[in-house]
């Protein structure tokens, strides 16, 4: 029997654990992901910001990366996130206190970049970011954002395909008609563990990852990173497009 998300033990997440375990000493792969990222988002807003510009990290986790990705083109960044434990930690990086100096390295990369060496990252992550406790299979189009990313989430909160297929329709689904975005995902995993306690995934490739993605992107480019950091997959996927002005049904 198939491991759903309503079955994970999200309230026992660690995210302490978690960034210790995938962050502390950054990775090579993630380091290009931040590359690739930056300047794709670079790229779609090299005409202008337009103005109030809304971004949404879906599945936000304990993960700042992508959030920081975002930072220069927004006037307002939401984190959502359902595991309370992860909400805890999000709220604590974006305090006045500003974020742990783990996320250093993500934002060295970024810098590299013109429009985010004009940006103090951490007084601009305290001043825009907001976080709240959603569930991705929750969405439903009512809410839509300008920008969004979503990290190792629908890949990684079930065993269903089912469930992996919904999920990149509702963050899709939460993104406006040209909105630049960013999803990435663990090859063929087979579920991973934090702690004490186990997390489902679903098996996806990168024909899995482009056929729950084409109908809703225009640009679509599938990077298939082969990099393996742990046992139980096969490397990462990242996703880069715009939403496109086609609306698809689930």
């Amino acid at each position: 029997m198939m491991d759903r998300n309503a079955d994970a033990p999200w309230s026992k997440f660690d995210p302490e654990a978690y960034v210790d375990l995938n962050y502390r000493t950054p990775l090579e792969v993630d380091l290009l992901i931040v590359r690739l990222m930056r300047d794709h988002f670079s790229g779609c807003f090299a005409g202008g910001v337009p103005a109030a510009v809304r971004g949404v990290d879906v599945g936000a986790g304990a993960n700042l990366y992508p959030a920081l990705s975002m930072l220069p083109w927004c006037e307002k960044l939401l984190l959502l996130e359902y595991a309370r434990p992860n909400v805890e930690y999000l709220e604590k990086q974006a305090s006045p206190a500003g974020y742990d100096t783990v996320w250093d390295p993500f934002w060295d990369v970024l810098r590299d970049h013109p429009a985010y060496e004009r940006v103090e990252p951490r007084s601009r992550f305290g001043d825009i970011v907001r976080v709240e406790r959603a569930n991705l299979l929750d969405l439903d189009g009512r809410r839509r954002w300008d920008i969004g990313t979503m990290f190792f989430v629908a890949d990684s909160i079930s065993e269903c395909p089912e469930e992996f297929r919904r999920g990149v329709a509702c963050f899709m689904g939460a993104l406006n008609e040209g909105a630049p975005f960013a999803a990435a995902f663990m090859k063929e995993s087979v579920g991973y563990r934090i702690g004490e306690h186990h997390y489902p995934a679903c098996r996806v490739d990168e024909r899995r990852v482009r056929e729950s993605l084409e109908g809703y992107a225009d640009g679509l480019e599938i990077h298939d990173l082969h990099h393996v950091v742990r046992p139980g997959h096969e490397g990462m996927i990242l996703a880069l497009g715009r939403r496109s002005s086609e609306i698809a049904t689930t």
